[in-house]
Protein backbone atom coordinates (compact mmCIF):
# COMPACT_ATOMS: atom_id res chain seq x y z
CA UNK A 1 0.00 0.00 0.00
CA UNK A 2 1.10 3.42 -0.55
CA UNK A 3 1.87 6.15 1.89
CA UNK A 4 -0.77 9.16 1.87
CA UNK A 5 1.59 11.40 0.56
CA UNK A 6 2.73 9.25 -2.32
CA UNK A 7 -0.70 9.03 -3.68
CA UNK A 8 -0.68 12.84 -3.06
CA UNK A 9 2.31 12.86 -5.51
CA UNK A 10 1.04 10.52 -7.94
CA UNK A 11 -2.03 12.65 -7.80
CA UNK A 12 0.25 15.51 -8.82
CA UNK A 13 2.09 13.72 -11.58
CA UNK A 14 -1.18 13.04 -13.25
CA UNK A 15 -2.28 16.41 -12.97
CA UNK A 16 0.12 18.39 -14.12
CA UNK A 17 1.06 15.53 -17.08
CA UNK A 18 -2.53 15.81 -17.99
CA UNK A 19 -2.52 19.41 -18.36
CA UNK A 20 1.08 20.25 -19.52
CA UNK A 21 1.55 17.35 -21.86
CA UNK A 22 5.34 17.66 -20.70
CA UNK A 23 7.24 15.37 -18.30
CA UNK A 24 7.11 16.18 -14.38
CA UNK A 25 10.25 16.92 -12.36
CA UNK A 26 9.53 17.12 -8.27
CA UNK A 27 11.19 20.78 -8.44
CA UNK A 28 7.89 21.91 -11.19
CA UNK A 29 5.66 19.51 -8.69
CA UNK A 30 6.89 21.02 -5.15
CA UNK A 31 6.48 24.59 -6.92
CA UNK A 32 2.63 23.87 -8.39
CA UNK A 33 1.42 21.78 -5.11
CA UNK A 34 1.58 22.41 -1.25
CA UNK A 35 2.60 18.87 -0.89
CA UNK A 36 4.44 19.91 2.39
CA UNK A 37 8.07 18.38 1.94
CA UNK A 38 10.90 19.23 0.23
CA UNK A 39 11.94 18.47 -2.77
CA UNK A 40 14.75 15.86 -1.77
CA UNK A 41 11.09 13.84 -0.27
CA UNK A 42 9.06 14.04 -3.16
CA UNK A 43 12.35 12.80 -5.13
CA UNK A 44 12.59 9.77 -3.01
CA UNK A 45 8.46 9.19 -3.81
CA UNK A 46 8.81 9.61 -7.24
CA UNK A 47 12.17 6.61 -6.92
CA UNK A 48 9.21 4.62 -4.95
CA UNK A 49 6.58 5.45 -7.30
CA UNK A 50 8.82 3.99 -10.34
CA UNK A 51 10.14 1.41 -8.68
CA UNK A 52 6.27 -0.24 -7.75
CA UNK A 53 5.16 0.86 -11.70
CA UNK A 54 3.10 3.79 -11.21
CA UNK A 55 5.23 5.94 -13.02
CA UNK A 56 8.44 5.81 -16.07
CA UNK A 57 11.01 8.39 -17.34
CA UNK A 58 10.56 8.44 -20.52
CA UNK A 59 13.88 8.61 -22.89
CA UNK A 60 16.27 10.66 -21.50
CA UNK A 61 13.66 13.27 -19.89
CA UNK A 62 14.27 14.38 -15.94
CA UNK A 63 10.27 14.10 -15.45
CA UNK A 64 8.36 11.47 -15.03
CA UNK A 65 5.04 10.29 -16.67
CA UNK A 66 2.22 8.17 -15.13
CA UNK A 67 1.79 4.62 -16.87
CA UNK A 68 -1.37 2.76 -16.98
CA UNK A 69 -0.95 1.53 -13.50
CA UNK A 70 -0.40 4.79 -12.47
CA UNK A 71 -3.38 5.93 -14.13
CA UNK A 72 -5.71 3.33 -12.81
CA UNK A 73 -4.86 4.15 -9.37
CA UNK A 74 -5.43 7.66 -9.89
CA UNK A 75 -8.98 7.03 -11.35
CA UNK A 76 -9.41 4.25 -8.38
CA UNK A 77 -8.42 5.92 -5.21
CA UNK A 78 -7.53 9.85 -6.22
CA UNK A 79 -10.28 11.02 -8.88
CA UNK A 80 -13.45 12.40 -7.84
CA UNK A 81 -16.18 12.77 -10.81
CA UNK A 82 -15.91 16.38 -11.41
CA UNK A 83 -19.95 17.60 -11.51
CA UNK A 84 -20.80 19.81 -14.53
CA UNK A 85 -21.51 23.50 -13.65
CA UNK A 86 -25.17 25.22 -13.78
CA UNK A 87 -24.85 26.44 -17.47
CA UNK A 88 -23.05 23.16 -18.79
CA UNK A 89 -26.23 21.30 -17.74
CA UNK A 90 -28.99 23.50 -19.15
CA UNK A 91 -26.96 23.62 -22.39
CA UNK A 92 -26.97 19.48 -22.27
CA UNK A 93 -30.16 19.85 -21.46
CA UNK A 94 -30.95 22.50 -24.08
CA UNK A 95 -29.01 20.35 -26.87
CA UNK A 96 -30.70 16.77 -26.20
CA UNK A 97 -34.37 18.62 -26.15
CA UNK A 98 -34.64 19.44 -29.51
CA UNK A 99 -34.39 16.02 -31.04
CA UNK A 100 -37.17 14.99 -32.66
CA UNK A 101 -37.14 11.11 -32.57
CA UNK A 102 -34.13 8.60 -31.36
CA UNK A 103 -31.97 8.75 -34.27
CA UNK A 104 -31.56 12.32 -33.91
CA UNK A 105 -31.31 11.92 -29.68
CA UNK A 106 -28.39 9.28 -30.57
CA UNK A 107 -26.86 11.60 -33.43
CA UNK A 108 -26.89 14.69 -30.85
CA UNK A 109 -25.72 13.11 -27.87
CA UNK A 110 -22.71 11.56 -30.19
CA UNK A 111 -22.05 14.93 -31.79
CA UNK A 112 -22.40 16.37 -27.64
CA UNK A 113 -20.17 13.79 -26.21
CA UNK A 114 -17.54 14.62 -28.55
CA UNK A 115 -17.84 18.25 -27.96
CA UNK A 116 -17.89 18.45 -24.16
CA UNK A 117 -14.61 16.07 -24.27
CA UNK A 118 -12.86 16.57 -27.15
CA UNK A 119 -12.17 12.96 -27.82
CA UNK A 120 -14.13 10.55 -29.68
CA UNK A 121 -17.70 9.47 -28.73
CA UNK A 122 -19.27 6.23 -29.17
CA UNK A 123 -23.30 5.86 -28.78
CA UNK A 124 -24.98 2.46 -28.71
CA UNK A 125 -28.72 2.58 -29.83
CA UNK A 126 -30.99 0.80 -27.68
CA UNK A 127 -30.86 -2.90 -27.58
CA UNK A 128 -34.54 -4.12 -28.51
CA UNK A 129 -33.92 -7.25 -26.20
CA UNK A 130 -33.68 -4.94 -23.22
CA UNK A 131 -36.86 -2.82 -23.81
CA UNK A 132 -40.65 -3.43 -23.45
CA UNK A 133 -43.36 -2.94 -26.26
CA UNK A 134 -45.28 0.00 -26.04
CA UNK A 135 -47.41 -0.40 -28.88
CA UNK A 136 -47.96 -2.49 -31.74
CA UNK A 137 -50.02 -0.49 -34.73
CA UNK A 138 -51.27 -2.96 -37.74
CA UNK A 139 -52.21 -0.63 -40.96
CA UNK A 140 -53.96 -2.09 -43.86
CA UNK A 141 -52.16 -1.27 -47.16
CA UNK A 142 -53.69 -3.60 -49.27
CA UNK A 143 -56.70 -6.48 -49.02
CA UNK A 144 -53.67 -9.09 -48.30
CA UNK A 145 -51.00 -6.72 -47.33
CA UNK A 146 -50.10 -5.23 -43.73
CA UNK A 147 -47.70 -2.87 -42.31
CA UNK A 148 -46.91 -3.83 -38.69
CA UNK A 149 -45.39 -0.83 -36.61
CA UNK A 150 -43.63 -1.91 -33.50
CA UNK A 151 -42.96 1.13 -31.12
CA UNK A 152 -40.78 0.77 -28.09
CA UNK A 153 -40.74 2.41 -24.16
CA UNK A 154 -37.07 3.96 -25.78
CA UNK A 155 -38.98 5.31 -28.80
CA UNK A 156 -37.58 3.00 -31.53
CA UNK A 157 -39.71 2.28 -34.11
CA UNK A 158 -39.11 -1.17 -36.41
CA UNK A 159 -41.20 -1.37 -39.64
CA UNK A 160 -42.48 -4.40 -41.20
CA UNK A 161 -44.01 -5.37 -44.23
CA UNK A 162 -46.54 -8.59 -43.82
CA UNK A 163 -48.05 -10.37 -46.82
CA UNK A 164 -50.93 -11.84 -45.86
CA UNK A 165 -51.95 -15.67 -47.05
CA UNK A 166 -55.48 -14.86 -47.45
CA UNK A 167 -57.53 -10.94 -47.51
CA UNK A 168 -57.73 -9.49 -44.32
CA UNK A 169 -60.89 -7.52 -43.46
CA UNK A 170 -61.12 -3.95 -41.45
CA UNK A 171 -63.33 -5.31 -38.35
CA UNK A 172 -60.50 -8.19 -38.04
CA UNK A 173 -57.51 -6.02 -37.97
CA UNK A 174 -58.97 -4.08 -35.32
CA UNK A 175 -59.91 -7.24 -33.13
CA UNK A 176 -56.25 -8.70 -33.98
CA UNK A 177 -54.31 -4.76 -33.13
CA UNK A 178 -56.78 -4.99 -29.86
CA UNK A 179 -56.09 -7.97 -28.65
CA UNK A 180 -52.31 -7.85 -29.32
CA UNK A 181 -51.91 -5.01 -27.35
CA UNK A 182 -53.73 -5.82 -24.31
CA UNK A 183 -51.47 -8.94 -23.89
CA UNK A 184 -47.45 -7.45 -24.91
CA UNK A 185 -47.93 -3.45 -24.56
CA UNK A 186 -46.30 -2.70 -21.24
CA UNK A 187 -44.14 -6.38 -21.07
CA UNK A 188 -40.47 -6.87 -21.46
CA UNK A 189 -39.74 -8.21 -25.26
CA UNK A 190 -38.81 -11.98 -23.91
CA UNK A 191 -42.18 -12.17 -22.35
CA UNK A 192 -44.29 -11.82 -26.25
CA UNK A 193 -43.69 -15.16 -27.54
CA UNK A 194 -44.82 -16.55 -24.39
CA UNK A 195 -48.03 -13.88 -24.11
CA UNK A 196 -48.94 -14.42 -28.05
CA UNK A 197 -48.53 -18.15 -28.87
CA UNK A 198 -52.08 -19.04 -28.10
CA UNK A 199 -53.66 -15.59 -30.31
CA UNK A 200 -54.21 -17.32 -33.32
CA UNK A 201 -56.97 -19.45 -31.19
CA UNK A 202 -59.08 -16.78 -30.76
CA UNK A 203 -60.27 -16.17 -34.28
CA UNK A 204 -62.23 -17.41 -37.23
CA UNK A 205 -60.40 -20.56 -38.74
CA UNK A 206 -60.14 -18.33 -42.64
CA UNK A 207 -58.40 -15.77 -40.07
CA UNK A 208 -55.77 -17.50 -38.08
CA UNK A 209 -53.31 -17.97 -41.52
CA UNK A 210 -53.26 -14.23 -41.43
CA UNK A 211 -52.63 -14.10 -37.10
CA UNK A 212 -50.06 -16.38 -37.35
CA UNK A 213 -48.47 -14.81 -40.48
CA UNK A 214 -48.39 -11.41 -38.12
CA UNK A 215 -46.87 -13.06 -35.17
CA UNK A 216 -44.12 -14.47 -37.00
CA UNK A 217 -43.12 -10.87 -38.12
CA UNK A 218 -43.79 -10.00 -34.95
CA UNK A 219 -41.27 -12.63 -33.33
CA UNK A 220 -38.61 -12.16 -36.28
CA UNK A 221 -38.40 -8.27 -35.74
CA UNK A 222 -38.11 -8.81 -31.48
CA UNK A 223 -35.30 -11.75 -32.65
CA UNK A 224 -33.18 -9.59 -34.96
CA UNK A 225 -29.39 -10.53 -34.15
CA UNK A 226 -28.35 -7.16 -36.50
CA UNK A 227 -29.99 -4.64 -33.72
CA UNK A 228 -26.83 -3.59 -31.75
CA UNK A 229 -26.06 -0.33 -33.64
CA UNK A 230 -23.84 2.36 -33.03
CA UNK A 231 -23.33 5.55 -33.72
CA UNK A 232 -19.70 7.14 -33.71
CA UNK A 233 -18.72 10.88 -34.27
CA UNK A 234 -15.29 13.26 -33.24
CA UNK A 235 -12.52 10.82 -34.58
CA UNK A 236 -10.84 14.19 -35.86
CA UNK A 237 -10.60 15.06 -32.46
CA UNK A 238 -7.99 12.03 -31.95
CA UNK A 239 -5.71 14.33 -34.39
CA UNK A 240 -5.11 16.62 -31.66
CA UNK A 241 -3.34 13.77 -29.57
CA UNK A 242 -0.71 12.36 -32.19
CA UNK A 243 1.86 12.61 -29.58
CA UNK A 244 0.32 10.35 -27.47
CA UNK A 245 0.33 7.77 -29.75
CA UNK A 246 3.64 5.84 -29.33
CA UNK A 247 4.00 4.93 -33.16
CA UNK A 248 0.94 5.92 -35.25
CA UNK A 249 -2.52 6.74 -34.83
CA UNK A 250 -3.92 4.02 -37.46
CA UNK A 251 -4.26 1.44 -34.93
CA UNK A 252 -6.79 3.39 -33.05
CA UNK A 253 -8.55 4.63 -36.28
CA UNK A 254 -8.82 1.12 -37.73
CA UNK A 255 -10.11 -0.32 -34.86
CA UNK A 256 -12.51 2.06 -34.28
CA UNK A 257 -13.99 0.92 -37.45
CA UNK A 258 -14.71 -2.18 -35.90
CA UNK A 259 -18.46 -2.59 -34.35
CA UNK A 260 -17.57 -5.81 -32.79
CA UNK A 261 -14.50 -4.29 -31.07
CA UNK A 262 -16.54 -1.20 -29.97
CA UNK A 263 -19.65 -3.36 -28.51
CA UNK A 264 -17.42 -5.13 -26.43
CA UNK A 265 -14.97 -2.25 -25.35
CA UNK A 266 -18.79 -0.20 -23.74
CA UNK A 267 -19.34 -3.34 -22.04
CA UNK A 268 -22.77 -5.17 -21.32
CA UNK A 269 -25.31 -3.20 -22.12
CA UNK A 270 -27.37 -4.45 -18.97
CA UNK A 271 -24.48 -2.99 -16.46
CA UNK A 272 -25.32 0.48 -15.97
CA UNK A 273 -21.91 1.85 -13.71
CA UNK A 274 -19.39 3.50 -14.77
CA UNK A 275 -16.63 1.85 -16.63
CA UNK A 276 -13.19 2.99 -16.96
CA UNK A 277 -10.54 0.76 -19.36
CA UNK A 278 -6.92 2.23 -19.55
CA UNK A 279 -4.51 1.22 -21.88
CA UNK A 280 -3.42 -2.55 -21.54
CA UNK A 281 -6.65 -2.77 -20.18
CA UNK A 282 -8.71 -2.53 -23.46
CA UNK A 283 -7.89 -6.66 -25.16
CA UNK A 284 -7.96 -4.97 -28.50
CA UNK A 285 -4.22 -4.44 -29.20
CA UNK A 286 -4.67 -1.51 -31.41
CA UNK A 287 -6.28 0.48 -28.62
CA UNK A 288 -3.49 -0.28 -26.02
CA UNK A 289 -3.09 3.59 -25.92
CA UNK A 290 -6.30 4.66 -25.50
CA UNK A 291 -8.64 5.21 -22.16
CA UNK A 292 -12.36 4.06 -22.52
CA UNK A 293 -14.94 5.69 -20.77
CA UNK A 294 -18.38 4.03 -20.75
CA UNK A 295 -21.52 4.16 -18.26
CA UNK A 296 -25.09 2.64 -19.35
CA UNK A 297 -28.36 4.73 -19.93
CA UNK A 298 -31.39 3.98 -19.86
CA UNK A 299 -35.08 4.99 -18.53
CA UNK A 300 -36.58 3.59 -15.39
CA UNK A 301 -33.32 2.96 -13.83
CA UNK A 302 -32.44 0.23 -15.90
CA UNK A 303 -29.56 0.48 -18.70
CA UNK A 304 -30.68 -0.29 -22.27
CA UNK A 305 -27.86 0.78 -23.97
CA UNK A 306 -24.04 2.27 -23.42
CA UNK A 307 -22.10 5.38 -24.47
CA UNK A 308 -18.90 6.49 -23.96
CA UNK A 309 -15.70 8.05 -25.33
CA UNK A 310 -12.06 6.84 -26.61
CA UNK A 311 -8.92 8.89 -26.46
CA UNK A 312 -5.50 8.89 -25.29
CA UNK A 313 -4.38 7.35 -21.58
CA UNK A 314 -3.64 11.50 -21.20
CA UNK A 315 -6.78 12.00 -20.21
CA UNK A 316 -8.77 14.31 -17.98
CA UNK A 317 -10.60 11.10 -16.12
CA UNK A 318 -12.27 13.73 -13.75
CA UNK A 319 -14.10 15.74 -16.02
CA UNK A 320 -14.53 13.10 -18.82
CA UNK A 321 -16.60 10.89 -16.38
CA UNK A 322 -18.71 13.68 -15.47
CA UNK A 323 -19.31 14.64 -18.86
CA UNK A 324 -20.09 10.77 -19.71
CA UNK A 325 -22.32 10.33 -16.59
CA UNK A 326 -24.18 13.63 -16.97
CA UNK A 327 -25.63 12.97 -20.85
CA UNK A 328 -26.50 9.21 -19.90
CA UNK A 329 -28.84 10.99 -17.50
CA UNK A 330 -29.81 13.39 -19.23
CA UNK A 331 -30.45 10.59 -22.15
CA UNK A 332 -32.05 8.24 -20.00
CA UNK A 333 -34.84 11.19 -18.88
CA UNK A 334 -35.47 11.56 -22.71
CA UNK A 335 -36.47 8.41 -23.15
CA UNK A 336 -38.72 8.05 -20.14
CA UNK A 337 -40.53 10.88 -21.37
CA UNK A 338 -40.90 10.00 -25.18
Amino acid sequence: MLSERRLQVLRAIVQDYVGTEEPVGSKALTERHNLGVSPATVRNDMAALEDEGYIAQPHTSAGRIPTDKGYRLFVDKLAGVKPMTGPERRAIQNFLDGAVDLDDVVARTVRLLAQLTRQVAVVQYPSLTRSTVRHVELLSLAPARLMLVLITDTGRVEQRLVDCPAPFGESSLADLRARLNSRVAGRRFSDVPRLVEDLPEAFEAEDRGTVTTVLSTLLETLVEENEERLMIGGTANLTRFGHDFPLTIRPVLEALEEQVVLLKLLGEAGDSGMTVRIGHENAYEGLNSTSVVSVGYGSGGEAVAKLGVVGPTRMDYPGTMGAVRAVARYVGQILAES
